[in-house]
């Protein structure tokens, strides 16, 4: 089947007496209720259960093996090819399951926030509570934008619809499938919501490099003077609660672009984690949990239906997707100038590195490559200390191209801009995860207050013998011997032993990455 017929099924499929387009967020709640597809919460949010699959299935995550693409995309256990025949196959199963449901939902909107760049995109859900999802998570578009919006990607999404492994070429019941030339994103065989957004986003993380844009796994917030900072870390490393600071306002909680005109939101909401969630802790995720919003996996208590949010038995993944434009504190439209201050978060459960080094444009190459952080002991079953885990450019389920080209572009912006790049970590001092202790909240705020207001950009450094960072010497707020990690210890031999231990599995990391620069590659291990 060419592209013209897949175009032509599509056609025929939107234009079915099943579908109901851009149903407003009141018509959608009624239709997941009316549809028995979960339950209205105390604060007015929808709760749904996805069943089977509490999270992201990425060994059932496929691209096209298409000629426009085939040499371009960085294949292997991320980016795994599948045939044009397999997909045009259970494409067309997909759009005959479709046509047959009593109803199906359409949400047409944007992944961007500057309109120069932004990808105008449709999504088609068999689940009301998945489009309800795609509406808040997505840029909503206004009455006149939708009057000439023309979708240049089509998600079609069919959680019941599962695959035959052995018909279909795929390796379950689960597809999440990319075709870049016929411009469609299939899923099937899986109700976790997550897979649509997170598509969208791999998805510009193929297209924003060839406009010239550096798309980008982190949240960003803005100062009052229009200074624009951002922050990447993996899961646990504190980017949520730095990145939320009531004296600056929030352009995006995860998926950004960095573009000629500066940074901007690929969303236009949040899929904030909730597991454990309080007030007190997050009171922004907490009080935006409210009418419209979707609890995932979330326990609600069966009399008064309140979010039970320590409860995990569902799984520790519990998500809340609520409309950005549900915080205060935010800029609206997400748009903004060039970062002035990047900052990459690790929990060294090592406790090892510095808890603040500025980072020359190599070394923050490197660590962006990197993207490290460490699992702790007891966190998962038969991780007994501490383990170094690395995530390519903080992202690496989501990147369709070399990680070097995001490393290479993230080099060249801050060059031409001027970019302060920190490496704070937020894990342990003083030994490691069991013997040290974490490092206070107080200090690492104090520390990002001091990278953001420029305090730190001619201060006084001195270089880690081991990973060559460079230290500041004095951050106001906080104790000169906090700085220097090796003053920590007791033991100067066990630190030593443990520092060469990290950077050792750096070095091994590191060696996946191919024609990077000697200068760049070196930076991992102990100085020669």
């Amino acid at each position: 089947m060419n592209s013209i017929g897949l175009s032509h099924d599509l056609a025929e499929l939107l234009n079915g007496n099943n579908v109901y387009t851009q149903l407003s967020v009141p018509r959608l709640v009624e239709k997941v209720l009316s549809r028995n597809e979960g339950v209205l919460t105390s604060t007015g949010a929808v709760k749904a259960e996805t069943g089977k699959y509490t999270g992201r299935s990425p060994k059932d995550k496929f691209i096209v093996e298409e000629p426009s693409v085939k040499d371009k995309i960085d294949w292997g256990s991320v980016n795994q090819p599948i045939s044009m025949e397999a997909f045009d196959n259970l494409y067309h199963k997909v759009i005959q399951y479709l046509e047959k449901q009593n109803e199906l939902f359409v949400f047409k909107g944007f992944a961007g926030a500057d309109p120069i760049s932004r990808l105008p995109i449709q999504v088609i859900n068999e689940y009301a509570w998945h489009n309800l999802f795609a509406h808040q998570l997505f840029i909503r578009p206004t009455e006149a934008e939708l009057a000439t919006h023309e979708a240049q990607f089509t998600i079609l999404s069919a959680p019941n619809f599962k695959a035959d492994p052995e018909v279909d070429g795929t390796k379950s019941e689960t597809f999440i499938i990319v075709s870049f030339e016929r411009r469609v994103i299939l899923i099937g065989g899986t109700e976790y919501a997550g897979e649509m957004k997170k598509s969208i986003f791999s998805i510009m993380n193929y297209l924003l490099p060839e406009a010239g844009i550096l798309p980008m796994h982190c949240s960003a917030n803005v100062g009052s003077e229009g200074d624009v900072a951002l922050f990447f870390g993996l899961s646990g490393t504190g980017k949520t609660t730095l990145s939320a600071d009531p004296n600056r306002k929030l352009i995006g909680d995860d998926e950004h672009g960095w573009s000629a005109n500066g940074v901007f939101n690929i969303e236009g909401g949040c899929y904030a984690k909730c597991i454990g969630l309080t007030r007190e802790k997050e009171p922004q995720i907490f009080d935006a949990i409210r009418f419209g919003s979707v609890l995932e996996n979330v326990v609600v208590d069966p009399e008064t239906h309140e979010a039970i949010y320590d409860d995990n038995t569902l799984t520790e993944n519990t998500r809340a997707a609520y409309p950005i434009q549900s915080i205060d504190n935010i800029v609206d439209p997400s748009v903004a100038g060039h970062p002035q201050t990047i900052v990459f978060l690790t929990a060294d459960a090592f406790g090892v590195l510095p808890p603040i080094s500025k980072l020359t444009k190599e070394q923050a190459m490197y660590h962006f490559l990197s993207g490290y952080t460490s699992k702790l002991a007891g966190t998962e079953r038969g991780v007994t200390s501490p383990e170094a885990t690395f995530s390519t450019c903080f992202g690496a389920p989501f990147l369709p191209l070399p990680a070097t080209v995001y490393a290479e572009m993230l080099g060249k912006k801050i060059d031409e801009y001027g970019v302060d790049v920190f490496l704070v970590n937020t894990g342990w001092t003083g030994g490691e995860y069991g013997v040290g202790s974490r490092m206070k909240l107080s200090y690492t705020r104090a520390m990002i207050h001091a990278a953001l207001e420029g305090e730190l950009h001619n201060a006084e450094t001195v270089k880690d013998e081991i990973f060559g960072l460079n230290i500041p010497l004095h951050v106001p707020g906080v104790p000169d011997e906090v700085l220097l990690p090796n003053k920590t210890w007791e033991s100067q031999e066990e630190y030593v032993q443990k520092a060469k231990e990290l950077s050792g599995k750096f070095q091994s990391n590191f060696q996946q990455f191919k024609n990077v620069a000697k200068e760049i590659e070196d930076l991992g291990g102990p100085l020669k």
